[in-house]
């Protein structure tokens, strides 16, 4: 029910909480009890309530004047009691010796780190000797002379890695001990060099219908011939051999390599899937899985790079070293000798002059090394072509292969 402004609502909903007896007469509240309830804990401060024990002090009974006591003897209930100066000192003293021993172990730490330090100097007057010992040749750096230093120009690209591309084509050439080949036709009854050359010529036509990179190619021939060298095969699984091979080239090498069903469609469903698998198991237990097989197109680009070789020098070197790879007798050379040998051919039909200081330098081969290699070269350049071995001359005839073919 709304009541006038101003005035107070005469009635409440909430208890009260003292009888009516004890309520004060102006309708203020009443003032709470300094006592506690019967039965509950007595609250008192920290320390003690002296205006508790001063109010009861005048509220004491009167006594005569002898009984009155002067002001000054009125003694408070206080807590704080004065501590024994005795155990003042006991305190005192035993901080003190406290203080004593924290000195003490002070002074003990900084004589330790001393003593470490004068430890850790002799251990490295005895170092000394050993760090200025000889370092093993092959842990130190290669030295390149400032005229044949090719890859400082490349310092701010990662990707060129000229910190270690000298050790890198180093350690390739060094392997190339590893994979050297012999001619095992010998040792095949059911093939011959025609047979691996129509091969090799279809596996330069599938790296270029999947677009696949040149050293994907070459690394294939490379497995071709090294499972053929160490296993006898039949000349209706020369294509699977040749496919496979691809396929594990393309896994090596390729960031997105085709996948088997297109290598089954490349054979013309030649073979089965089953049968694909079974051939790459078989060619990796052949190469004990060791498929890292240096080949010349790695060291063709490298080389190229000493003599700054423009796109139509290199483009002709690499014509030349594809064709080499339908040729049997260029199985057993090494791959930078074949490199090498290519460039070299490639630098004079285009009169850039011949095999040069910096060239020796990072190929470790002199014109002397080169020479038997470079007249089979030309021998395979001037004898009439193939029509059946047309692939790789279509493929650099092509304009914009440099038409390095028509010269």
């Amino acid at each position: 029910m709304p009541f006038s402004r101003g005035k107070k609502p005469t009635t409440s909903k909430i208890p009260k909480l003292h009888p009516k007896g004890l309520e004060n007469q102006d309708g203020l509240q009443t003032k709470r009890s300094s006592s506690s309830p019967q039965g509950a804990p007595k609250k008192r401060t920290a320390f003690v309530d002296i205006t508790n024990a001063v109010s009861q002090c005048f509220l004491a009974p009167r006594f005569d004047s002898d009984d009155v006591k002067p002001a000054h003897k009125i003694e408070l209930s206080n807590p704080i009691k004065k501590k024994d100066p005795v155990k003042k000192l006991q305190k005192k003293i035993s901080v003190l010796s406290k203080n004593e021993i924290n000195l003490k172990s002070v002074v003990n730490s900084e004589e330790k780190l001393e003593e470490l330090k004068n430890v850790e100097s002799n251990i490295e007057k005895l170092e000394e000797p050993s760090s200025k010992a000889p370092i093993p040749p092959h842990l130190l750096p290669p030295e390149i002379p400032p005229e044949f230093d090719i890859d400082s120009e490349h310092i701010s690209d990662c990707t060129h890695t000229v910190e270690y591309a000298k050790d890198i084509f180093d350690y390739l050439k060094s392997r190339e001990e590893k994979f050297v080949l012999h001619d095992y036709m010998e040792d095949q009854p059911s093939l011959n060099s025609n047979m691996r050359a129509i091969l090799v010529d279809w596996l330069v036509e599938v790296q270029e219908n999947f677009e696949l990179n040149h050293e994907t190619l070459y690394l294939a021939v490379k497995m071709t011939d090294h499972y053929l060298a160490v296993s006898q095969a039949k000349r209706e699984s020369l294509q699977l051999i040749g496919s496979t091979a691809m396929l594990i080239a393309s896994k090596f090498e390729e960031r997105a390599p085709p996948c088997v069903d297109d290598f089954l469609y490349i054979c013309d469903d030649a073979y089965k899937r089953s049968q694909l698998i079974t051939m790459e198991i078989s060619i990796l237990q052949a190469l004990n899985f060791d498929i890292n097989i240096p080949v010349p197109y790695r060291f063709l680009r490298r080389y190229a790079k000493c003599v700054n070789a423009g796109m139509d020098t290199l483009t002709l070197a690499r014509f030349i070293c594809e064709l080499s790879l339908l040729e049997m007798e260029f199985v057993p050379v090494r791959a930078s000798l074949l490199a090498s040998a290519c460039l070299l051919i490639a630098l004079v039909t285009k009169d850039m002059g011949g095999w040069t200081q910096c060239l020796q330098f990072h190929s470790g081969y002199s014109v002397e090394d080169l020479a038997p290699v470079v007249r089979k070269l030309h021998d395979m350049l001037i004898s009439p072509p193939d029509s059946k071995l047309a692939v790789v001359r279509s493929k650099y005839a092509h304009n914009l292969k440099g038409c390095v073919d028509s010269s």
